[in-house]
């Protein structure tokens, strides 16, 4: 490939490298001149461009990127399209990605002009992440190189996507009289959140006095009817011989591990009755936020059996969080910038949208009638144009709840650098999609974004308005966003309100948290957009939507 300034005159054939501009007309990087291109570059009075000439046996960047994703080898994961010399792969399914890096690295070694990136190895995923990219960084790579990268990344296990398996699991749960009754049930309550991306269930829930016999004996009851069996103790286990795992024993099982190198999730119990794995949680299990539990469940789910071996080499990258109770030995006391306030975003958008009749099959033609978020707004479903407006903001992940007509949202959003989420409950009201998307949030988000996918005035501008408000106030304020005096969408709630949105029920959204947070609220006037949503027929029709059958 021979990359330079070519003059206009001679770039016919020749691959744009740069984005530019000839009067109206925008040429794309990458683009291949045609002599209608040149005509308009010489209107334009652009004499020359920085092109690429591509020679025999090269393939052009969307090309190869396409190829290489073609040949990989790789269970439940699936490529996007091919654009700017990029595809993107994605989960099919709930799961743990696994990667082997060693044979990551070796694709990496071959041509610097070819790149694979992944997550991290045995990252729990949902269907539809991001799980790894493919780049090409010219605009063409050498055809010798290129086949060997084939023959590199069509090896097996490359990568893949373990998938969870369903189990009945069944809880152990201590009880002393400093635990308030609350916060047992919220713990039974997270772990069935947990259990959710498996489509596992809570089967039976045991509550025994905290004592090592009363202990025993509820695991052994527990193990003949569950899958896996998870015990939570009253008080933390800081000792092989405590309660927990004591219990553990008596019931005849074999305490494979105490302790873990992660944190949160130091103490932590890993054993086993006959087949049936046990294990005892941490205090920090309580909690909807990561913690070496979730690393532990998210195996054991998928498959795996891990040992002392495994655990113990966690430690790189087993510190997950800095607790802001513990300042020593952990926080160096230096200063946060904004850049360092990472944000997410939640999506709303599963509920039945029942005021415009959606919900309300035509018994007749045996179709549901139309649904304001696949109604097109300039040609582009609402809820893709909703998503494309947070993907483009200066937010990171964005998550997505559909419930409802899920898989027509689903098909909308094909493509989308999205974390698609599934209520299964969305007819238990809007608390249940915040429940979901809060757990769906990274343990680095300092506050999540929640924003409803009927709102099509609002545009990235308005959330960089209120993204960068809650980074300058520091990250714990709630900002909400408001038309003068009228409060109204999105909003940005904390990381300290996200224990409070998992205790939330019913068709209540952030307006409860927001009023008993006890957090300082500021409005970011961003006018009408705050309080422009389609609820009805006639919403849609006035925003400039065209309704879809």
């Amino acid at each position: 490939m021979k990359f330079g300034t070519v003059r206009t005159d001679d770039a016919l054939g020749a691959v744009l490298a740069h984005s530019l501009s000839a009067g109206k007309l925008r040429l794309k990087k990458g683009r291949v001149l045609d002599a209608g291109d040149l005509e308009a570059l010489r209107s334009a009075d652009i004499a020359e461009v920085i092109a690429a000439r591509l020679e025999p046996g090269d393939v052009g960047e969307d090309e190869a990127a396409r190829r290489l994703a073609d040949a990989l080898n790789a269970e439940e994961i699936r490529a996007g399209p091919a654009s700017t010399g990029r595809v993107n792969l994605f989960a099919e399914c709930n799961g743990l990605f696994i990667a082997d890096a060693e044979k990551v690295d070796r694709f990496n070694r071959i041509d610097p002009a070819m790149t694979l990136a992944t997550i991290a190895d045995h990252q729990q995923v949902a269907s539809g992440d991001m799980v790894a990219t493919i780049k090409i960084i010219p605009l063409a790579v050498d055809g010798d190189s290129l086949g060997r990268a084939l023959e590199c990344i069509a090896l097996p296990e490359t990568m893949a996507i373990r998938p969870f398996r369903s189990a009945r699991v069944g809880l152990l749960a201590t009880e002393l009289p400093s635990l308030k009754t609350s916060v047992m049930d919220k713990t039974a309550r997270l772990l069935q959140e947990r259990l959710n991306a498996s489509g596992s269930t809570l089967s039976k829930e045991i509550r025994v006095p905290h004592d090592a016999e009363a202990v025993g004996d509820a695991i052994s009851e527990l193990s003949q009817a569950s899958d896996i069996v998870v015990a939570f103790g009253a008080s933390a286990i800081v000792d092989g011989e405590d309660i927990i795992p004591a219990g553990i024993r008596r019931a005849g099982g074999i305490v494979e591990h105490v302790g873990m190198p992660v944190d949160p999730g130091n103490l932590l119990v890993l054993a086993h009755i006959g087949d049936v794995p046990v294990i005892g949680a941490p205090g920090c299990a309580r909690s909807p936020k990561e913690n070496g539990f979730d690393w532990i469940l998210a195996r054991i789910l998928a498959g795996e059996r891990p040992g002392a071996d495994v655990i113990m080499s966690m430690g790189v990258g087993g510190l997950l969080k800095e607790i802001p109770s513990r300042p020593q030995p952990r926080l160096s006391g230096k200063a946060v910038t904004q850049e360092e306030l990472p944000l997410e975003i939640i999506v709303l958008a599963a509920g039945r949208a029942s005021r415009m009749g959606a919900a309300i099959a035509d018994t007749d033609q045996g179709a549901p009638s139309p649904h304001k978020l696949l109604a097109e707004f300039d040609g582009v479903p609402l809820i893709r144009r909703s998503c494309e407006t947070a993907i483009n903001s200066k937010a990171g992940a964005v998550h997505v709840v559909t419930g409802f007509r899920g898989d027509e949202m689903a098909g909308a959003l094909s493509g989308l650098e999205i974390s698609l989420i599934d209520n299964p409950d969305y007819e238990e009201g809007m608390a249940s999609s915040l429940r979901r998307g809060v757990s769906a949030v990274g343990p680095e988000a300092t506050g999540v974004l929640v924003m409803l996918a009927d709102m099509p005035a609002v545009e990235t501008r308005h959330l960089d308005a209120l993204i960068d408000a809650f980074r300058q106030s520091g990250g714990n304020v709630v900002i909400r966003a408001a038309s003068g005096p009228v409060r109204g969408n999105p909003v940005i709630l904390p990381r300290e309100t996200f224990d409070a949105v998992m205790r939330l029920e019913g068709d209540v959204g952030a307006r409860q948290i927001i009023a008993s947070a006890g957090l300082d609220v500021i409005d970011v006037d961003i006018g009408d957009a705050a309080l422009v949503d389609v609820d009805t027929r006639q919403a849609v029709l006035d925003a400039g939507g065209v309704l879809k059958d």
